[in-house]
């Protein structure tokens, strides 16, 4: 992690904090890692040596927390490593991202825990939260200690891609991790059928569930009339879900194979209207990094994922912010505070007296997506060749820059 945080005032821009409902032009003043104010344009009088941002027409937020991310390492590092990942992040104006446990060896031990974290400390950029395996080797057969592996750090529980089968075993993992409690993650697969069993295992037992990258409309009826009835189930997507459909895969190919599959064009406006109507609490990259060899081989043996740090804010606001479809403030709710509230981290917020975690963002700007300028290892991307709108300009954690005008400083 970078050290050694400079002063900042940062003049003029549009401060936002989605959580408290803050929406006006003002000053921020970053100092000594920390918010030290937020007010009215030119109230601030900063103390000492400072650096001064003019921010007019940019979007001050608070850093967006992305909280389902693969940074492959230990173990499958030829695709991407934690600074690769962290530093794509950065780009995209990331300044948390939750990263899952698929890792060789799968991170189910508080020791491994510990070292994602210590290597995150020693080589990321921005801030890494460890998620750990719900099952011993993600193999659905016995719980992993969620109480030690909360003390070693691990923000979740989760069995990703290998998803829990065993009914008895996911309800004895919910039971656990609420006594923590810790947030259970939940890969469906088949989506909706095994979103339906987590449902009702989360209304049996009275302990949240928390489901994964949504991309079927009959999996959004289910958790929507859950929720209806008091179930505690939350549930994200992913910018390809709102953007994509099984139509697109067959013109992109394996830069648009992934797990869930693309669906149907009614599938996507239905996550569209989740995301408008709050169904869908959070928007997060699933950022799936593979190197492209591995893509560019027989389409049946590409595996499934995409990157999607550097694309996550910029696709939100073109899909959603742009159409109209969604203000401004509600789309950055779902980048921040509500995956803070989620993980149940004290972030996402843009107050004085927080870290200063935050990004400066021009809205209007257009950008075409090149895979083979991404800061990631990997390029496997559906966007690349694709004009968005939205640029991430300025990025600080704990108050050290390390964007400045769009590029890495770190």
């Amino acid at each position: 992690m970078p050290v050694n945080p400079m002063s900042y005032l940062l003049k003029g821009g549009r401060v936002i904090d989605p959580a408290s409902g803050f929406d006006r032009v003002a000053d921020v003043y970053l100092r000594d890692g920390v918010i030290e104010a937020v007010e009215a344009p030119g109230k601030i009088a900063p103390v000492g040596t400072f650096e001064t941002i003019h921010a007019a027409g940019l979007v001050v937020a608070p850093g967006l927390i992305d909280m389902h991310t693969h940074l492959r390492e230990p173990g499958e590092t030829h695709k991407e490593d934690i600074a690769s990942g962290t530093r794509a992040a950065a780009m995209g104006g990331v300044t948390t991202v939750a990263c899952m446990p698929n890792t060789k060896p799968v991170a189910d031990t508080p020791d491994r825990i510990a070292w994602i974290r210590a290597r995150a400390a020693d080589t990321g950029v921005v801030k890494v939260l460890p998620i750990a395996a719900l099952s011993e080797g993600q193999r659905g057969e016995w719980l992993t200690d969620g109480k030690a592996l909360r003390q070693a750090g691990a923000v979740a529980l989760s069995d990703d891609g290998r998803p829990v089968t065993s009914d008895v075993l996911m309800r004895a993992g919910l039971t656990a991790a609420a006594a923590l409690p810790l947030p259970v993650i939940s890969h469906c697969e088949p989506e909706t059928a095994q979103a339906l069993r987590d449902i009702a295992l989360a209304e049996e037992t009275g302990c949240p569930v928390h489901i994964a990258h949504v991309s079927r409309r009959e999996t959004l009826d289910a958790v929507r009339a859950a929720r209806t009835r008091g179930v505690p189930v939350t549930c994200e997507t992913c910018p390809h879900y709102f953007w994509f459909t099984e139509a697109d895969f067959r013109r992109i190919g394996a830069n648009a194979k992934m797990n869930p599959p693309l669906a149907a064009e009614e599938d996507r406006a239905a996550i569209l209207q989740g995301l408008v109507d709050g169904d869908i609490q959070a928007i997060a990259s699933d950022h799936a990094p593979h190197h492209p060899s591995e893509k560019s081989g027989p389409l049946e043996r590409a595996p499934n994922g995409i990157v999607g740090l550097e694309t996550l804010l910029a696709a939100s606001l073109t899909a959603l912010v742009h159409t109209k479809r969604m203000a401004l403030p509600a789309l950055l709710h779902r980048l921040t505070a509500a995956p803070a509230g989620l993980l149940r981290i004290p972030a996402g917020r843009l107050t004085p007296g927080h870290p200063a975690d935050l990004t400066l963002f021009d809205p209007e700007a257009r950008w075409q997506v090149e895979a083979r300028r991404l800061a990631s290892k990997s390029q496997n991307t559906p966007f690349d060749g694709m004009t968005l709108r939205g640029r991430v300009l300025h990025v600080f954690v704990d108050g050290v820059a390390v964007v400045s005008q769009g590029r890495l400083l770190v």
